[in-house]
């Protein structure tokens, strides 16, 4: 742990058990589950977890924007697509490179970003 750095992530998640398999399925993510009601990840870049509650988070509604980094951005985004994601932003260019926004099955949207 570094003094001052971000340590730990927390998401709702209405389906917690979706979620977990879509993040195992498609970025890899590994879990340990704290009872029904909580799963913690890791091996994501940062560690965190997910809690039972029907609430989500969306930046429109002023909601952190979790952005992932890609080497394959379309090969991510169709992988995010066949494990159940809804995108809600598709690929699209910005200074310094590209992304997509993405529903996760609990509803949280998240992004990817790639420079290639």
């Amino acid at each position: 742990m570094k003094h001052h750095c971000i340590d730990y992530v927390e998401f709702p998640a209405a389906h917690i058990d979706k979620t977990q398999r879509f993040f195992e399925q498609t970025f890899g993510w590994q879990f340990t589950a704290y009872g029904p009601e909580y799963v913690a990840f890791h091996h994501a870049g940062l560690t965190g977890g997910f809690y039972l509650s029907e609430l989500t988070s969306q930046s429109s509604s002023g909601g952190a924007l979790i952005v992932m980094y890609s080497e394959r951005l379309e090969e991510t985004m169709r992988s995010v697509e066949h494990f159940g994601g809804v995108i809600t932003k598709p690929i699209f260019s910005f200074p310094g490179g590209r992304r997509f926004q993405f529903q996760e099955p609990s509803g949280n949207e998240l992004a990817v970003w790639s420079d290639r």
